[in-house]
């Protein structure tokens, strides 16, 4: 009898010697986590791969599309578990190359884990494949570039037989690494940003600064909806949402024209840090793009770092937005990402804000600022949402 199965194929984070086990329980819990909404699903470790159980096949296809998104899976395949003796092999060959229709040419991979078992890879290409030809007589062998790959792995007490791969997202499995604080708005720039760091080991805070009271909280609700389409990434473990509209006025009334929106980023960071000394966080993360914005020239970059305490660090730097866009739709985010909602970056913006902005300029006026106090009012007001743990 035969069980609808998907493998989790990994290999950066099977490179890291002592550490594998770790990396590798850490994956483990982050698929269970992605796929908590299918029932009758279990994830187990076996040799080199993660192995997840399904009632149907069709729930492999969904899983494997939920899967593909955890960072430190490479692929994922699709096919079925059964017992290694040569008949119920060549059975569950024959069902999968079936499944794979409309195709012409195929082909077996046949790989052995376990040298207990009596054929090697050579032979069971060769039965397996002489099975197949004889009841998929229309159908030709091409050693090279064929329709369809039957893929069949022994490994410790079963057989996994599967034709369908899905290509996944790479990277190192979330929670390897510590925190990091992301301003998180409701664009498309800093969901990829979050995300970006998120495959690269971090467990990721959100910051949403919102434009209330100045604004509704439309770009809260867009933002609730990003860490939905995030989920399978199994990162974002926590939103953080400002009302940061008020003191947006207050700069506003305050400070000159040109810099608003540099003070407005320079208070940001200042939240920001207090939030990431609460957290425990390592870094700071931003969706910038150099160069995007009159915010982002490196001039006015090196104003608003000046406030930062933690690193920066900027996934997108060198990211054009087309190359940007394409990575929010890959993620789902880019449909919420695309509504129009008003946030903090829509408020009292000045005509011709400065490029090429100057500390020597910028810092007595920052000093002359109650930032200190408004740092405190905000984090006595700050909503903090948890995300579900899957």
């Amino acid at each position: 009898m035969s069980t609808p199965i998907c493998l989790v194929h990994y290999h950066e984070l099977g490179l890291k010697g002592r550490n594998r086990g770790t990396f590798e329980r850490q994956l483990k819990r982050n698929v269970e986590d992605a796929l908590d909404t299918f029932a009758d699903t279990t994830v187990a470790r076996i040799s080199g791969r993660l192995l997840v159980t399904l009632p149907s096949r069709q729930a492999t296809r969904d899983a494997a599309r939920v899967i593909s998104l955890v960072p430190g899976v490479v692929r994922v395949s699709c096919g079925v578990r059964t017992p290694r003796e040569l008949a119920d092999v060549n059975e569950a060959a024959l069902r999968v190359l079936e499944q794979s229709e409309p195709y012409s040419s195929f082909k077996v991979a046949a790989r052995r884990a376990n040298t207990n078992y009596p054929l090697d890879s050579m032979e069971l290409n060769r039965l397996v494949g002489e099975y197949l030809c004889e009841h998929a007589p229309d159908k030709s062998v091409k050693m090279k570039n064929p329709d369809v790959t039957v893929h069949v792995e022994i490994i410790e007490g079963s057989a996994y037989v599967y034709a369908y791969t899905q290509k996944a997202v790479g990277g190192l499995p979330v929670g390897s690494s510590g925190k990091v604080v992301c301003l998180l708005s409701a664009g498309f720039d800093s969901p990829v940003a979050a995300w970006r760091m998120m495959r690269r080991w971090a467990t990721v805070i959100g910051l949403h600064f919102s434009g209330r009271p100045e604004t509704t909280d439309a770009s809260e609700h867009l933002v609730r909806d990003i860490a939905q389409a995030l989920r399978p990434a199994a990162g974002l473990k926590k939103l953080c949402i400002v009302a940061f509209g008020s003191y947006q006025r207050d700069i506003a009334t305050r400070v000159p024209a040109d810099l608003r929106v540099l003070f407005y980023r320079r208070l940001m960071f200042a939240v920001a840090n207090a939030v990431a000394r609460r957290e425990g966080a390592k870094a700071l993360v931003t969706g910038e793009s150099l160069g995007q914005v009159a915010s982002q020239t490196l001039d006015n970059i090196q104003v608003v770092d000046a406030v930062a305490q933690f690193p920066v660090l900027r996934p997108l730097i060198g990211s054009d937005k087309q190359e940007i866009i394409a990575e929010s739709q890959r993620l789902g985010t880019y449909a919420t990402s695309a509504l129009n909602a008003d946030d903090c970056c829509t408020l009292f913006l000045p005509r011709n804000p400065e490029t090429h902005a100057r500390l020597a300029v910028v810092e007595p006026i920052w000093e002359s600022l109650p930032i200190d106090n408004w740092v405190d009012e905000i984090l006595a007001k700050l909503e903090t949402i948890k995300l579900p743990e899957h």
